[in-house]
């Protein structure tokens, strides 16, 4: 049976929100065991069926606006320093949180441990295509590392890979890596050699690289993976959620304030265009991910509601059933000089 350490108090909407999600993800995932850390004064009043739950008091809590790294190094009674060091202690298999997200990062690199030859572990997450061969797409660094050398954004696309194919079931995903223009030769210089490093690792068969994609076109579904570093995947990221939220408010005040006849024919869309919200809810795929850690390591949107944290926890119970990281982890044990290795040519 797997063990979910669920970090019960992060969250704008925690612990009522975590313990909702917890007990719809229960009732699905008859093969998980949940250990639930927080403030039992708190948490525990709102359990309404204990069944596979484990609640383990937890004195102190990391904030939002806690600065990261002190914050896990200073906060050792805290709910997600707890959850996570529980992980380490082979006490649970994965590790949940809707709190800061610095501070999961911090705790999932520093206590749960990256995996050795992964040089930074990063934070992944889905986002929908709306053309191209699938649904949805995968794109890492999205605020791990605000900067990047040419060989993480190379191992980023090995781990970025490795979910695609083995969560989301796409047998040869395809490889992109964020740029200012398609041709070989755009971008700076960490940008041109990290190009070399992913088209190189494309010729010896480790992925399927097909070359640079631009922001404006990755909603299209180009790639099943794209690839960047921490700053830019992260604006991308945030420019496409402000722009999705924004979308949906304007056609609904449209709607709302051009007469009766617009009225009416909202209504007769409102079918339509709530699949258009469903679409762009990226929440619906699951949580962002840490790869390159030693166990899964999920973190879910700090306003998730009950249903965001059960698609969490189907996600997390996805990794776990299919190996993700041991997978990962015997990867880079055989390839270990490969992955460290830079192309004959290539610039510093």
């Amino acid at each position: 049976m797997f063990k979910i350490a669920v970090d019960a108090m992060g969250g704008d909407n925690a612990p009522e929100a975590i313990v909702k999600g917890v007990e719809l993800a229960r009732d699905q995932m008859p093969g998980v065991e949940f250990l639930l850390f927080g403030q039992l004064d708190k948490v525990k009043p709102l359990v309404k069926n204990a069944e596979r739950l484990q609640l383990i008091q937890a004195d102190e809590v990391i904030a939002m606006g806690d600065e990261p790294v002190k914050s896990v190094r200073t906060k050792k009674q805290s709910s997600l320093v707890l959850a996570a060091n529980a992980v380490k202690a082979g006490e649970a298999d994965a590790l949940f949180s809707a709190g800061n997200t610095g501070a999961l990062l911090a705790a999932g690199i520093f206590l749960v441990g990256r995996i050795k030859g992964i040089d930074r572990p990063a934070l992944m997450t889905i986002l929908p295509a709306f053309e191209g061969e699938h649904d949805a797409f995968v794109m890492m660094d999205v605020g791990a590392n605000a900067e990047n050398r040419p060989s993480h954004l190379y191992q980023y696309g090995i781990l970025g890979s490795f979910y695609a194919k083995e969560i989301l079931g796409y047998d040869t995903p395809k490889v992109g890596l964020l740029n200012n223009g398609s041709e070989e030769d755009k971008g700076d210089d960490v940008h041109k050699e990290a190009h070399q490093l992913l088209k190189h690792g494309g010729a010896q068969g480790y992925l399927n690289f097909v070359g640079n994609v631009e922001s404006r076109e990755i909603l299209q579904g180009p790639v099943d993976v794209v690839v960047a570093d921490g700053f830019s995947g992260n604006a991308v990221l945030k420019s496409i959620e402000g722009t999705a939220g924004e979308l949906l408010h304007l056609i609904k005040q449209t709607i709302l304030h051009s007469g009766l006849a617009a009225k009416i024919g909202g209504g007769l869309l409102k079918p339509s265009l709530k699949g258009l919200q469903d679409k762009l809810d990226y929440s619906k795929h699951g949580g962002a991910v840490v790869l390159g850690v030693k166990a899964p390591v999920v973190k879910t949107h700090g306003a998730a509601g009950p249903e965001a944290v059960l698609s969490t926890m189907l996600q997390i119970n996805t990794m776990l059933e299919a190996d993700l990281v041991k997978k990962v982890q015997t990867f880079v044990a055989e390839h270990k000089e490969e992955l460290a290795a830079r192309v004959p040519g290539a610039t510093e």
